[in-house]
């Protein structure tokens, strides 16, 4: 008999890379596969048409998106902002049925949506879906596994609002481990973190991408600006583009930094007069959000990639970004910040990386004039950062894709 396997994001397919490659891991293992997702902005609901319309597994999609779902819309956010409330006014004595309705908005919907079709094992993440996974599984009688893509419960900062989310992510987080038949986690480090703090280690499953058939060809920067290229979902502060503009003044030559998403309120403009003030001869570039099925294939034509992340909250000093394990992929040599999580991948790159303290804009800088100013240097980079990504960091390597299909295999068979 074929094992049934539902995964859940609660976020679009589109933002959702790590469970659109579990379930095409799993599809491919010959598991009868259904997704159910979240659908709430226009932009990405058109690219979860193009990503399902690719595959062969079954979707439910739970809509709240104003335009198409206005009841639901205004029923979930009204239910979301009185939990909110609720929670910050009990502080410590909040149970856990309040910090689940606190921490996601469509809580109830998606734990129907997994409840109207049976399945052998719910595996799920981002932070809205943890918990509907377990309460769902643990309803049918079934077992469930979640993904700590995150550090969840260090992601804000630590004031009172962010203090608040962190404290709720820490109840839901100590609750699904406590039963979960397996954990998945972003990176080693919050692996690590997790086992210290909920007492149980998750698997490491990186947020890797397919390897090319083909090895990137390394023209080099040779004339003109260098060419800068940083994406992620939303394009906001504290994610290191302020060090690279500050070290772009520093060197002086003309470069490009092109980012890819979508722009939090102002911030765009912010960092326009942040660049007219200390990096004249930098051009700054925005590319419109893609399908997580061209990601790889969107950072060719640039000269280097970008992973200068922060360590503002604890999940910053933590993650490992798909932005360090995507560029790789397309033989970009890495900027990459010195943090516990990615320290490893920053040594196993050499000279394929320039790895930087956050902050320190001047060693930033000294790497980009070099890559800039020897076309040869950035060409053996660039070679350098292909070797490692075709040696170990590629979604089909035994720890990656090997490591999910084999935890699911345990549980179910």
């Amino acid at each position: 008999m074929t094992r049934r396997v539902t995964i859940v994001t609660a976020g679009h397919l589109a933002t959702s890379p790590r469970m659109l490659k579990a379930a095409d891991a799993l599809d491919e293992a010959g598991y009868a596969v259904r997704v159910v997702s979240a659908n709430f902005m226009s932009w990405a609901a058109d690219a979860d048409r193009r990503v399902r319309a690719r595959r062969r597994w079954r979707s439910t999609v739970v809509d709240y998106q104003r335009d198409t779902a206005a009841a639901r819309w205004f029923i979930t956010g009204a239910r979301f902002r009185a939990a909110q409330v609720a929670a910050s006014r009990l502080g410590a004595r909040r149970p856990k049925g309040l910090a689940v309705a606190a921490f996601s908005r469509i809580h109830c919907e998606l734990v129907n949506a997994i409840l109207s079709e049976d399945a052998d094992l719910v595996y799920g993440g981002k932070t809205g879906a943890i918990a509907a996974v377990a309460e769902a599984a643990r309803r049918m009688g079934r077992p469930f596994a979640v993904d700590f893509e995150d550090f969840h419960c260090g992601e804000q900062r630590d004031d009172p609002a962010g203090r608040i989310v962190n404290e709720l992510a820490d109840i839901i987080m100590r609750d699904v481990a406590r039963d979960a038949a397996f954990i998945t986690a972003g990176s080693a480090a919050i692996a690590d973190a997790c086992a210290a703090r909920f007492g149980v280690r998750p698997i490491a499953v990186h947020n890797t991408f397919e390897l090319p058939t083909e090895a990137p060809r390394w023209n080099g920067h040779a004339a003109g600006p260098l060419r800068m290229y940083w994406f992620s979902q939303t394009i906001g502060p504290r994610r290191g583009l302020e060090d690279v503009v500050a070290a772009a003044g520093l060197i002086g030559r003309p470069c490009e930094l092109h980012v890819r998403g979508v722009p939090a309120a102002g911030y765009l403009e912010s960092l326009q007069v942040l660049v007219t003030s200390l990096a004249p001869k930098l051009t700054l570039i925005r590319h419109e959000p893609i399908d997580p099925d061209v990601l790889v294939d969107t950072c060719r034509g640039f000269d280097v990639g970008l992973a200068p992340e922060q360590m503002a909250v604890p999940n910053q000093e933590l993650a490992l970004s798909n932005k360090s394990l995507t560029y790789p992929l397309t033989g970009l040599p890495v900027v990459i910040t010195d943090t516990p999580g990615q320290r490893a991948l920053a040594r196993d790159l050499g000279a394929g990386a320039v790895c930087y303290r956050p902050g320190d804009v001047a060693s930033l800088a000294g790497g980009l004039a070099r890559w800039f100013d020897d076309p040869d240097v950035l060409r053996a980079a660039g070679a350098a950062s292909w070797e490692a990504a075709r040696r170990r960091w590629h979604w089909r390597h035994p720890e990656e894709c090997g490591a999910l299909v084999a935890a699911v295999a345990r549980v179910v068979s």
